[in-house]
C-alpha cells in the first residue's frame, strides 16, 4: 500500500490544492506500481501550525513563506 504525507503550512493551500495533491500522487502511485496501488494508495495532507517547524535551525512562518519578514 502506497503511502504519502505532505506537510504543508497551515492554511496556504485550499481544499481544491488538496484534492489535487490527493489525485496527482495517487495518479502517479498508479503509473509506478500499476493500477492495483490505485486502490489502496493514501495520501495524507497535514497542516503544521505556523512556527511549527523550521530548517536549517530557523523557525518558519506563513509570513517568510510569502516574502512578508
Amino acid at each position: 500500500m502506497p503511502f504519502a504525507n505532505f506537510k504543508v503550512p497551515a492554511g496556504t493551500i485550499t481544499a481544491a490544492d488538496k484534492k489535487k495533491l490527493v489525485e496527482r500522487t495517487t495518479d502517479l502511485c498508479a503509473e509506478i506500481y500499476g493500477e492495483r496501488a490505485r486502490a489502496t494508495t493514501v495520501v495524507l495532507v497535514d497542516e503544521v501550525a505556523d512556527g511549527g517547524w523550521g530548517v536549517a535551525g530557523n523557525v518558519l512562518t506563513a509570513d517568510l513563506l510569502n516574502g512578508d519578514a
